[in-house]
């Protein structure tokens, strides 16, 4: 049974008199635990479709079905409150708080829930002990490697136990062993927790972690590629 349904999904904006399509008619399954990679050159929807996924941004025509919920049809406030329930957002370049320690920036999304300190704390612990970073929660992002900011920033991601993670070039900013660390994290979330991940990349050797591949050009879907 598809977690994820895309129809005709489409996202529109005006530039001047022109009429930009980033994404335009998408038709999209995903299944529930799949790790989807999302590759194609910049400009061809890849991250317009993260974010659409991500409940970030609202399609201009067609339809977002994720676990019964049509997120299509959901004002900017209830889109708000489901984004902070069902989705973990990895940023490329982190998007980490600098003047906040790693564990109090763990702690932020979860401040948007009805939760006690003991039980923040708690899922603050978890979060940072399943990206093997709990030795520096006392760390600010200043004194940390970038493999380590990036581990900081998942684990804020899964602190809220979300159904989807959606990670934007998780890997771009890294070293070559770092980047290795992160995918492997990610994969170990996917295929231990169940999480089902929306990724986008430009690097091919990324999509060897993913479950699929599937390829945009100018905002529509060209080829898909099942990975063994």
């Amino acid at each position: 049974m598809n977690f994820i349904t895309c129809r005709d999904l489409t996202r529109e904006y005006k530039k001047g008199d022109t009429i930009i399509k980033p994404l335009d008619g998408v038709d999209l399954d995903i299944t529930s635990g799949d790790f989807l990679a999302l590759m194609g050159p910049s400009g061809s929807g890849k991250t317009t479709l993260l974010n659409l996924v991500a409940g970030i941004d609202s399609p201009t025509n067609g339809s977002l079905v994720i676990d019964g919920t049509d997120l299509s049809k959901l004002s900017r406030n209830k889109l708000a409150a489901w984004r902070s329930k069902h989705v973990g957002y990895v940023f490329q370049l982190y998007n980490l708080v600098p003047v906040l320690t790693a564990y109090e920036n763990v702690e932020l999304p979860l401040l948007l829930h009805d939760l006690s300190k003991k039980q923040r704390h708690e899922r603050i612990q978890i979060a940072l002990e399943r990206v093997g970073i709990s030795d520096r929660a006392e760390h600010f992002p200043r004194q940390l490697s970038g493999g380590q900011e990036q581990r900081v920033a998942i684990a804020r991601a899964i602190a809220t136990d979300p159904d989807i993670i959606v990670a934007d070039e998780p890997t771009g900013d890294l070293d070559k062993s770092s980047a290795h660390a992160v995918m492997q994290l990610l994969q170990t979330l996917n295929s231990e927790l169940g999480k089902t991940i929306v990724m986008v990349t430009h690097d091919p050797k990324t999509t060897e972690y993913a479950t699929r591949t599937l390829h945009l050009e100018k905002g529509k879907l060209v080829e898909a590629e099942a990975v063994a």
